[in-house]
This record gives structure tokens, C-alpha cells and sequence, in this order.
């Protein structure tokens, strides 16, 4: 737990009149959620990943707004805002796919899938409004991020800041350029996007090798070495001990021994992770339970102290408990309306009734629950490493049983219904899920700057107009283009999904009956025990130390080439933020650290983005590749070398940039005159 943490205190009391909730705020939120949304939609469905975009969205915010005289640090708060909801939301593609993958939709419908987008989003801001006292103000969570966030935007807002917001952007743009050179190198084919073998062990056989993806550096430095050394306990128990065990016997199943090696690992070790990831998912909302339940009943006196006339200072003004309370129940019409259209013309359309009323209650209730518990996990290690995707794969799972109790499991078409309404219904709670875990993070960020609750929370809602209208046509090229694994046209270059593909997994195997709960129940089992050994680290270091069980599940679930480089990347930003510790200005070193890593998520994002459209206009894999198929081995070695080389180089540069900005800041303890 967090108790004791120390956050900053709170911006002081402001007057009324400052630029806050402005026309050229939103616009410049919309145009930065464009850039960033395309970019986590296309890194969410490769890796199962998707990055905070609250301080590169500060920084760029920052960038243009200084050409304005009149800006104001609220008014770049709610820049950042519109940007971090609406990139958060693209999170909602680890459930949509999955009705791709199924055969169920052929593409996404654009107005469907804005709907689903948009009614779930609002709800996870109507949720999480009730719960901004009890877990923001009331609270002594450290929210990490959010408090990053506010540093970046107090800076940039100072006269004094003027210089580090330049750098952080050159910072950003430099890294981002690099990203998306090597990417262009890879899809020319002069260096290899990875390297992948299969080898022998014993009497079966595992896969060694890895993603070439500064991307992936990026995400592993914004993790932490923590959730990185967790994931390599992951990789080693499924890659070094699960596969070699499962694939005795299963050797010459497939025509290489890549592909078969490949094909146990997704049929049984990925299960063994997905039980290990809802073991650790559950025992995460078991422990906060507690906290949530105190934090409502605070959040709701509060409440009724304001409505007895209680003077309230213009940084504590939320929207009003009517807006809130009416638009929750406004939004089950049309949520009900969607659910309703889904069943027509499918084998589910006699009993629509009954599981119309069930989802809408299932929504209801699980959607405050899961916001409370997403918005205390960004409180507590911030929105990028929430174990979202686990909340999601337990959402699949209850959802799974409650569709199958009030209708029953059916066969064939039947149950493929079944599941496909499975999916868009949690699809619509994980949209909850999402932004609520983003929310409580921004309001934080909002309460540090001096924010106006009610306006952030307006722009909260903007921002998921604005993500919900995006992610649709970025999602439907993804799938034209690319297609997704195991979904029906999918290319050699189909994107894994992985967590879309795991959740139709396993409410498939819930309603069908196909579900291998021995390969769940060893991955459970698995979890236990990583969970008692995180305890125990927790107990005998004072919670200095800490083997996150869910990094650890994920380290199992997802193939090794997608794995081993956040490890690699958390290393290098470990010893980065060390060398960082040194500096007369650690947390400005750090800063530039954090700009440099999402410079290379971005960067790789949205070549992928661009890279996507052209394959989609040329009609072809592969069409930039200059180089043969017989240069890959040379591809492969000339891929790793520049690879090192970029790192090092930019980390190198982002240390001279760092060290020179120490010049400008007294060391500690020093004054200047």
C-alpha cells in the first residue's frame, strides 16, 4: 500500500478568470490526440502494450501554446487532458478484435464501434467523478505519473522553464526520428525487425531470440526495473521450463521445429499464462478492495456537505452529483440500444430481452467496481502499469458466466453468438475500466496545478469524443492491412492482439465448453506462488522490493521476440535514472529519460501507423523492401549492430543534454546569486 507516501501538496486556492477550458485548448488536444491514439492503437495491437501520453502531450502542448501570451498552466493541463484520455481510450482494442478474430465482424463498423468507444468512456468519467475526493485530494496515493505530469507542466509554465521545455522537445522529436529511421531501415529490408530461432532441449524444444524494436526499449524504460525483472522470471518459466516440458512428444507435429515449438506455446503455455495472469489480477483486487469501499463512503459525505451550502473553493468544484448521477443512467439507453441491435438476426435474437437487462445491471454495477479498483491501481503505480489487460481477461470471464447462466451455453452458432456478445459487452466495461484508470491519474495532475475540477472533466470527456471517432478507422486499416493472428485472411504479418485474442479465448472456452481448465488451473497455481513470494519480498524489505505477479504472468503470456527487450530497456533506463541521482537536477535529468523513451514509442508507433497505409495502397507485404530474402542473415547482423548503436548514441546525447542543463541549476544545498 501507499500509505506512506507524501505527495506534493496541493496548488494553493486561485480566483475565477484564468484561461482554462479554452476553443484553441481543444483544438490542439484534438490534433495531438490524432498522433498519439494512431500511435498507441498500433502498439497495443503488436504487443499488448499502450504508453502514457499525459507528458509528451505537456510537452508539445507547452510547445505551441508559449506563442500565445495569455496561456496559462490550466489551460495546458486541460491540453493534456483531452490528449491522455483519448490516447488511454485506444487501450479499448485488447477486447475489439477479438470479434474479428472470431469471423463474427468482418471489419469495424465505424458508428458501432464509436458507440461502444464513447458510451463506455463517459462512463468511466462519470465514475470516477465521485471518486476524485476519496482517491485524489483524500488520499495519500502517490500517482506517479500524474505528479510527473504536473511537474512538466509547472516548469514549462515558468519563465525559468522556457529553456528545459526546449529540450525536452528536441529530446522527444530526436528520439522519435531515430525510431522511425531504424523502422525504416527494417522495412527495407537492410536490417532485420528480429531475430527468432528455435532450439532443442532435451526430448523438446523452446524459441530464443528477440524484437530489434527501440519501441520496446521505450516501454521498458517507462516500466521500471521491477516489472522488468519480473517479466524475465515470466519469460524463463514458460520459455526455460513449460515449453521444453509441453513440446516432448509434439517435435514433429509441424513441418519446422520453429513451427512447432510455436504452435504448443500458443495452444498451451499462453493458457498457463492467462491463469497466472487473473490469479495475480484477483489478488490485486482483493487487497484494494477495502480502500475503495472507505473511499466512496468519503467521497460521498462530501458530497452531501457541499449540497448543505458549504463554501467550496474553485479547485474543489466537481460536476454536480445530478449530472453525474442522470448521464450514468442516461447512458444505459443507447448502451441498451447497441446490446439490443447485436442480437438481431443471430441464433440470440428470441432471448435478447433477458441478456439486454442482465448487461445493462452487469454494467452498472461492475463498471463502478472497476473503476474504483483501475483508478486506485493508477494511484498506486500509475496508469502505465496497471494490470488493465488483467481486469479485463476477469471482466471476460464473469461476463462469460453471466451470458451463460441467463441464457445457456447452446451449440455451433449458437455458442459463436454467445461468445461475440460476450465480447462487446465487456468491451463496453473495459471502456470504463480504461478511462477511469486515466482519469483519476489527470485529476491528480489537475489538483497539483491548480486545475478547476468541473472544466477537466468536461475536456475528460472531450477527449473521449475525440477517441472514439479516431480509433475506428485506425483500427479498420490495421485489420485491412495487416489482419490480426488467427482471424480469417490474416497475412503473414498479422498482429498478434494478444489480450483481444487471450479474452475470446477464454469466453469461448467458458460457453463452448472447450476450455482446458487443467492448463488454467497449473498457471493458478503459478500465480500462488508468485504472489506469496511478492508478499514475502514485500514483508521482509519494507516494500522496498517486489516481483509484480502480474508482470510475471505477462512475461509467460506474451511470445519471447515481444518480451526480452522491455527487460533490456528497463536495465538501461535503471542505470540511466541512477547515473541520473548524481546530477544537481535528478528529477529534470529524469524527466529528459522519460522524453526520450516516449520519443521511441512514438517514433517506431507511427511509422507503424504510415507504414500500414502504404501496404494498404500497394496492395503488398512487403512494399518499401529493396534487399532479397538471401540478405536476411546479413540483415540480421547489420539490424543488431545499428540497433546498439542508436541506443547508445541516444542515451549518450541525452546525458550531455542533461549535464549541461546541470550547469544552469545549483547543486544541492548551493545557492547563487
Amino acid at each position: 500500500m501507499a500509505t506512506a507516501h507524501h505527495p506534493p501538496a496541493a496548488a494553493p486556492a486561485r480566483p475565477d478568470g484564468l484561461k482554462e477550458l479554452t476553443v484553441r485548448g481543444v483544438v490542439i488536444g484534438g490534433f495531438i490526440t490524432l498522433v498519439f491514439t494512431a500511435a498507441n492503437v498500433y502498439l497495443g495491437l503488436k504487443v499488448g502494450l499502450t504508453f502514457a501520453t499525459s507528458i509528451p502531450a505537456a510537452v508539445i502542448s507547452m510547445a505551441i501554446l508559449r506563442f500565445f501570451r495569455d496561456h496559462t498552466v490550466v489551460e495546458n493541463n486541460i491540453v493534456q487532458t483531452i490528449a491522455s484520455a483519448a490516447g488511454t481510450l485506444s487501450a479499448i482494442i485488447f477486447v475489439l478484435p477479438g470479434l474479428v478474430m472470431l469471423g463474427y465482424w468482418k471489419g469495424f463498423p465505424y458508428w458501432t464501434t464509436v458507440a461502444v468507444c464513447f458510451f463506455g468512456g463517459v462512463l468511466g468519467v462519470m465514475y470516477s467523478i465521485p471518486l476524485r475526493r476519496a482517491l485524489v485530494t483524500g488520499s495519500d496515493l502517490p500517482y506517479p505519473e500524474g505528479v510527473a505530469a504536473a511537474e512538466v507542466l509547472r516548469v514549462g509554465d515558468s519563465s525559468s522553464g522556457a529553456e528545459e521545455n526546449k529540450r525536452g522537445l528536441q529530446v522527444i522529436t530526436a528520439s522519435g526520428l531515430a525510431a522511425f529511421s531504424f523502422m525504416l531501415l527494417t522495412k527495407l529490408k537492410v536490417a532485420a525487425e528480429g531475430i527468432s530461432k528455435a532450439v532443442k532441449v532435451g526430448s523438446g524444444g523452446t524459441m530464443i531470440g528477440s524484437s530489434l524494436s527501440l519501441a520496446l526499449i521505450g516501454v521498458g524504460h517507462l516500466v521500471g526495473i521491477t516489472v522488468g525483472i519480473a517479466m524475465i522470471v515470466g519469460v524463463l518459466i514458460s520459455f526455460g521450463v513449460i515449453l521444453p516440458m509441453r513440446t516432448v512428444g509434439h517435435l514433429a507435429d509441424a513441418p519446422t521445429l520453429l513451427k512447432s515449438v510455436n504452435g504448443v506455446f500458443r495452444s498451451d503455455v499462453r493458457m498457463i499464462g492467462a491463469g497466472t495472469m487473473a490469479v495475480a489480477a484477483l489478488w490485486t483486487l482483493f487487497k484494494i478492495i477495502g480502500p475503495i469501499v472507505k473511499g466512496i463512503r468519503d467521497a460521498l459525505a462530501s458530497t452531501n456537505a457541499r449540497a448543505a451550502g458549504q463554501e467550496v473553493d474553485i479547485t474543489e468544484r466537481d460536476l454536480s452529483m445530478k449530472i453525474v448521477i442522470g448521464t450514468t443512467l442516461a447512458s444505459m439507453l443507447p448502451i441498451g440500444a447497441l446490446l439490443w441491435l447485436f442480437t438481431r438476426g443471430t441464433p440470440l435474437e428470441s432471448g435478447a430481452t433477458g441478456l439486454v437487462i442482465s448487461a445493462i445491471v452487469y454494467i452498472l454495477l461492475v463498471g463502478l467496481f472497476v473503476a474504483s479498483v483501475c483508478g486506485y491501481m493508477a494511484g498506486l503505480i500509475g496508469a502505465s502499469n496497471s494490470p488493465i489487460s488483467g481486469v479485463g481477461i476477469i471482466v471476460g470471464v464473469t461476463c462469460a458466466l453471466l451470458v451463460k447462466a441467463v441464457h445457456g451455453s447452446g451449440s455451433g452458432a449458437t455458442t459463436e453468438a454467445l461468445v461475440a456478445y460476450t465480447l462487446f459487452t465487456t468491451a463496453i466495461v473495459f471502456g470504463v475500466a480504461t478511462i477511469s484508470n486515466d482519469n483519476l491519474q489527470d485529476l491528480k495532475t489537475g489538483q497539483l496545478v491548480g486545475a478547476t475540477p468541473w472544466k477537466q472533466q468536461v475536456a475528460l470527456i472531450i477527449g473521449v469524443g475525440f477517441g472514439a471517432a479516431i480509433i475506428p478507422p485506425i483500427l479498420g486499416l490495421m485489420n485491412k492491412t495487416f489482419g490480426f493472428v488467427g482471424a480469417p485472411g490474416a497475412t503473414e504479418n498479422a498482429l498478434a492482439a494478444p489480450q483481444a485474442s487471450l479474452i475470446s479465448t477464454l469466453a469461448k472456452g467458458v460457453l463452448g465448453g472447450g476450455l482446458d481448465w487443467g492448463l488454467l488451473g497449473l498457471g493458478a497455481l503459478i500465480g500462488v506462488v508468485v504472489v506469496a513470494i511478492d508478499e514475502v519480498l514485500k514483508a521482509t524489505s519494507h516494500g522496498r522490493r517486489s516481483l509484480p505477479p502480474l508482470a510475471v504472468g505477462m512475461g509467460m503470456y506474451l511470445p519471447i521476440d515481444l518480451t526480452l527487450m522491455i527487460p533490456l530497456g528497463a536495465l538501461i533506463g535503471h542505470f540511466y535514472d541512477r547515473w541520473a541521482d548524481r546530477r544537481h537536477n535528478p528529477e529534470g535529468a529524469k524527466r529528459l529519460g522519460t522524453l526520450l523513451a516516449t520519443g521511441l514509442i512514438v517514433g517506431e508507433s507511427l511509422f507503424g501507423v504510415l507504414f500500414a497505409g502504404i501496404v494498404y495502397l500497394r496492395d503488398t507485404d512487403a512494399p518499401l523492401a529493396i534487399m532479397s530474402e538471401d540478405f536476411e542473415p546479413t540483415a540480421e547482423i547489420l539490424g543488431a549492430l545499428v540497433f546498439a548503436a542508436v541506443i547508445a548514441a541516444l542515451y549518450v546525447w541525452v546525458k550531455r543534454v542533461a549535464s549541461r542543463a546541470d550547469t544552469d541549476v545549483p547543486a544541492r544545498g548551493e545557492t547563487r546569486a
